[in-house]
């Protein structure tokens, strides 16, 4: 925990202001909360810690990411390289599970752009329909963006 009694909200991480090193603190209280039976009270110290800590450990692996990368030549740090810095620094008990969910979003992505894809062109095909049909335009559907004018 960083005391900022009486100075600015810089800290010792090269200027950056600990609002921008830090986790939102409500985000922090509030999956805390979740953890913890509901008539449970949390004390602003504990949210304070666990923001810092949570904040440090996030860095900490991005930190290691950003190594590999950097080494790789490479400019983005992607869900690939966390796992990998999780399993490097000796957090194998998390690099697993963040594996398996990292495949399953990647899945739920595709299956998310298919779905958009199927869509757009089923509502390109409807509207081609309709302007086939008439050569004038509902009005009331072009001011709700179902059509183009």
């Amino acid at each position: 925990m960083v005391d900022n009694i009486g100075g600015s909200a810089s800290s010792e991480h090269g200027g950056i202001k600990e609002q921008d090193r830090l986790l939102p603190i409500a985000n922090v209280g509030r999956i805390m909360k979740q953890i913890l039976p509901a008539n449970a009270k949390i004390s602003k110290e504990a949210k304070e810690t666990m923001q810092e800590c949570a904040s440090e450990f996030i860095s900490f692996i991005t930190s290691e990411a950003s190594e590999k990368c950097r080494k790789e030549r490479r400019k983005t740090v992607n869900g690939d390289d966390i796992c990998w810095a999780l399993g490097t620094l000796g957090f194998d008990d998390y690099a697993g599970p963040i594996r398996r969910y990292l495949h399953k979003y990647r899945e739920l992505e595709g299956d998310r752009a298919n779905n958009n894809q199927q869509e757009k062109a089923t509502n390109s095909n409807s509207n081609n329909e309709e302007n086939e049909e008439s050569p004038y335009q509902d009005t009331e559907q072009v001011n709700r963006g179902v059509i183009k004018p």
